[in-house]
């Protein structure tokens, strides 16, 4: 089965896709799901984190307080570094196997760090749901709640626009439309369907 991996940068538009793709029934293997699952109360991941960064990072239900641990991590290069040397590994090893499982026309692998991560070699092709910086740094300050300055170190600290177009074989362009989005998801489906 084609595996394709879905990438973007925070806040582009991946959710949307992902949706999109979904209803026209491919299977799909989204990272984002897995990172929480590996991070779950009691799991050897959490228990990791809150060993390097600290109790703070955990709420009082004992589960991952998110954005405490986000304010860390997007300060502080060699934080980020660490958390992912954390993550990775168990979501990359997941993700794979989730994949082999996958049935359906294509699956596909959403992947926010695939272009800085270089760990997906096995995908066949990579899509990435492209955004303007400035509808970007907008849709991330609304979806979260934050403020201009953390939206640019969040943005600031994954691959540039440039770079995750240079690694493309396929785009997918946000320009705030629903619709529009909808209508390059059908046409990248059939596509898919036919390599």
């Amino acid at each position: 089965m084609r595996i394709i991996g879905l990438t973007g940068g925070i806040a582009s538009g991946k959710s949307t896709v992902t949706a999109g793709f979904a209803e026209l029934g491919a299977a799909i293997v989204d990272t984002d799901l897995i990172a929480r699952e590996v991070v779950a109360p009691g799991s050897s991941a959490l228990a990791e984190i809150a060993a390097t960064f600290g109790p703070a990072i955990l709420a009082g239900d004992g589960s991952l307080d998110r954005r405490a641990l986000r304010e860390i991590v997007f300060a502080d290069r060699h934080a980020k570094l660490r958390l992912e040397a954390i993550l990775h590994p168990r979501i990359r090893a997941l993700a794979h196997t989730r994949v082999q499982l996958a049935s359906g026309p294509y699956v596909v692998l959403v992947v926010p760090l695939l272009v800085e991560s270089g760990d997906y070699a096995w995908v066949d092709r990579i899509l990435v749901v492209d955004v303007s910086g400035a509808l970007q740094q907008r849709l991330l300050m609304a979806r979260d709640d934050i403020g201009a300055e953390l939206a640019q170190a969040m943005i600031a600290a994954q691959a540039s626009r440039a770079a995750r177009l240079a690694g493309a074989d396929d785009v997918i362009r946000n320009s705030g439309s629903i619709d529009d989005l909808r209508a390059q998801v059908r046409n990248a489906d059939r596509r898919y369907r036919a390599i």
